[in-house]
């Protein structure tokens, strides 16, 4: 929940405890905030979000004026939206630690999204996409099925949970992004487009007419949380606070979970990284998008790019040397590492089908996009079908169960693709069968 008090103490205590006594006058201080108590924040100016760690406990006691906390992560952290000046004044006072709070954005391929003729249809014109036949290994498939009491967190730009193929999976739907408080409940609106086409992907059970999308396991539940703007991107403490709330719930409620984020960026947050470390130790599964920066070695984006999350990468409709192909576009991992079967820092994990992916859409019909973006709910959904056949796995035995099904259908088209554990598909090409 959001904190409405504002940091500790009167602008006097500040002033008493860190401007000299001698030389400059307060107004002149690079430290001094206290010209901005009892201004509106409209009045402030452009913000930007903030990470502030008090490690002093003196100086935690310090008062900032005008700024609020919006995330709190343990005693002393927090983030908030501060200005530019705010922001220099805060770095000038003794103790206290401030960064930039990253943002991470949807990782799907831009042209693809601008370009998709189907992006405003009303009717579904391929209710199984071939990226869910390949992942069943049948082209000749009509309905899919699995993921009974499994939950799939998806943190994106939102859900449209009243879609026809989506409303009867549909368990939690939250907003992580309101300025008026950290998490609401009750609401999580798309009206980008994305988060709902990742839905789709992982979980779309058909409609009652049975004529809509079906995605990889129809009969898991959705956790549709919010966590990206209208425009596609989204903080990282907003990010980390709703990995922790989904790691929390399933911990509450005792339900097999899995997450999927459809996001990333090229720099590392802390705030993710150590919401993810807790998530999994919690025995949540983390999936996310290996990124579009390929196909230059070493550029997975985070959250992929950790230990502890599954990176995906995309796999083309096109069969080179006898496998699928990873799109050039895929992030690749690093070559040093290229070749163990151990996931380390950067490691590409599995792949999946991720271009021209034809799925649910926020408007309620359907569109066609590309992008990691859209694999990654590939091998969501197919951990929630296998977690549902495997009600005692641990998701550490869970993930062991997707690499042993990706060794199997090892993937040697596209660049960096080779035999074995290479830098584009990882260890392959999970699959149900």
């Amino acid at each position: 929940m959001k904190n409405s008090w504002k940091i500790i103490a009167s602008v006097l205590l500040a002033m008493s405890l860190l401007i000299p006594t001698t030389g400059a006058s307060a107004s002149q201080n690079s430290y001094d905030l206290g010209e901005l108590k009892g201004k509106q924040k409209s009045f402030r100016g452009e913000t930007f979000r903030v990470l502030i760690d008090t490690t002093d406990s003196n100086v935690s006691a310090i008062a900032m004026a005008g700024i609020e906390v919006r995330n709190q992560f343990g005693g002393n952290s927090f983030t908030s939206d501060v200005t530019e000046k705010e922001f220099q004044a805060l770095k000038s006072i003794p103790g206290v630690k401030v960064e930039k709070v990253e943002i991470l954005s949807i990782q799907v391929d831009q042209d693809s999204l601008k370009l998709s003729n189907d992006v405003g249809t009303t009717a579904a014109s391929q209710s199984i996409p071939w990226g869910i036949k390949a992942i069943y290994n049948d082209n000749y498939l009509t309905q899919t099925s699995g993921g009974n009491n499994v939950r799939i967190a998806i943190l994106d730009t939102g859900v449209n949970i009243k879609h026809a193929d989506l409303y009867y999976n549909a368990e939690q739907c939250k907003d992580f992004t309101q300025a008026r408080a950290t998490l609401v409940d009750g609401t999580c609106t798309d009206r980008q487009g994305h988060g709902t086409h990742v839905t789709g992907t992982a979980l779309a059970e058909g409609g009652d007419d049975r004529k809509g999308v079906y995605g990889v396991a129809p009969n898991a539940k959705i956790w549709a949380y919010k966590v990206l703007g209208d425009n596609g991107s989204g903080y990282a403490d907003d990010i980390a606070n709703a990995i922790r709330h989904v790691a929390d719930q399933a911990s509450a409620l005792n339900v097999k979970t899995v997450i999927n984020m459809s996001l990333g960026s090229s720099g590392e947050s802390s705030l993710i990284t150590n919401a993810v470390n807790y998530a999994y130790s919690k025995g949540v599964l983390i999936v996310a998008a290996a990124g579009n920066s390929g196909y230059a070695p070493g550029s997975i984006n985070y959250p992929a790019a950790l230990p502890t999350a599954i990176a995906v990468a995309n796999l083309e409709n096109v069969i080179q040397n006898s496998t699928y192909r990873v799109a050039n576009t895929s992030s690749r991992g690093y070559t040093a590492t290229a070749g163990d079967y151990v996931i380390q820092k950067g490691d590409v994990e599995i792949s999946a089908p991720g271009t021209a992916i034809f799925s649910t859409w926020s408007n309620g019909g359907y569109a066609t996009i590309s992008g990691t973006s859209m694999a990654s709910p590939h091998v969501a959904g197919l951990a929630a079908k296998i977690w549902a056949e495997n009600p005692s796995y641990t998701n550490v035995q869970l993930r062991a169960n997707l690499q042993n099904r990706a060794r199997a259908y090892d993937i040697r088209g596209g660049h960096y693709a080779g035999t074995g554990d290479d830098i584009a598909s990882g260890f392959g090409f999970a699959r149900v069968r």
